[in-house]
């Protein structure tokens, strides 16, 4: 653990503070209130600013990015009209089912937040289908008041009391939230934790609904139909057993509900746009795999480990 001008201690336990390679990776205990709709907390910073191009690929989360120095240049979602945008800084993500492109100049400073997708629901208090394969900025989604709480982030130094204000804001936004129905946590529970694999009429009839039903109030909360959030499930575990480097693609595509090595293949060009083999010889950036040799390649390997 490394404390200093960056790093204090707070309410929830201990700031840490990491260095890898180039970057600084800042973590703390997550607080009780919001453990149950998180996936990943994370601030961090570039000890030496670096230009890159990096893709993002669908995690089975929504994300919320506190940037608290340089903006993005520009986000492009791939396979979409009218996918892009100018320069963002702090924007929410929704579910997604294909990749994005995106360019930073360097010099990015900034706290990424990964949630469940009901988590997301009542923290965001919009259906999550508005949301679907786009990156928003966070005064879109969360009004006014949240570009004054990035204000006063990007204003103090100190990573605990940067951590406090969110928790706090994160905190507040959930109670007033809207409840998921039920049925759609039941049916998110039983897809999520067979990791895409279990038939969608199978869900149904285990939620009582039809499936007609269940896909329309699914997608409504979650962001993606059952079928496409199964996609993923199964996308992202396959990256996970890649990492692990242990066993075969024939023997991956047999573990994660895939007809055969092509259909793999096929799935991660429709979903992350690139092959299993380079998305495990890629560089990784926060959330992200780089693809320029303008990327920080000494960022983190979390993206791989999710």
């Amino acid at each position: 653990m490394v404390l200093g001008a960056r790093g204090t201690t707070a309410g929830t336990g201990a700031v840490e503070i990491a260095r890898l390679g180039g970057l600084w990776r800042v973590t703390r205990p997550w607080h009780p209130g919001l453990r149950p709709h998180l996936r990943s907390y994370v601030g961090y910073w570039e000890a030496v600013p670096t230009p890159y191009e990096a893709r993002l690929v669908p995690t089975g989360c929504a994300t919320l990015l506190i940037s608290l120095a340089e903006p993005f240049t520009r986000l492009r979602r791939l396979g979409m009209r009218d996918g892009g945008s100018g320069s963002i800084g702090s924007l929410v993500v929704g579910l997604e089912d294909r990749p994005a492109i995106c360019t930073h100049p360097g010099g990015q400073e900034a706290i990424r937040v990964e949630f469940t997708p009901l988590g997301a629901y009542r923290l965001f208090g919009i259906p999550m289908s508005e949301l679907t394969n786009l990156a928003v900025e966070i005064r879109d989604v969360l009004g006014p008041g949240a570009g004054e709480l990035v204000e006063r982030m990007a204003a103090t130094r100190d990573w605990a009391a940067r951590f406090d204000l969110l928790d706090a804001a994160l905190l507040d936004r959930l109670g007033l939230g809207p409840d998921p129905t039920p049925e759609v946590d039941q049916a998110w529970q039983l897809l999520s934790g067979s990791a895409g694999v279990i038939p969608i009429a199978r869900i149904a009839a285990e939620v009582g609904w039809s499936q007609g039903y269940l896909i329309r109030r699914f997608t409504q909360q979650i962001g993606l139909t059952p079928k496409a959030s199964a996609r993923v499930l199964r996308f992202r575990r396959a990256v996970t057993l890649l990492g692990r480097g242990t066993a075969s693609l024939t023997e991956i595509s047999t573990a994660c509900g895939f007809y055969d090595q092509a259909h793999l293949n096929r799935e991660f060009r429709a979903i992350a746009g690139t092959t299993p083999g380079r998305m495990v010889a890629a560089r990784r950036v926060e959330g992200a795999v780089a693809l320029t040799r303008s990327a920080n390649s000494s960022k983190t390997a979390s993206a791989a480990a999710r």
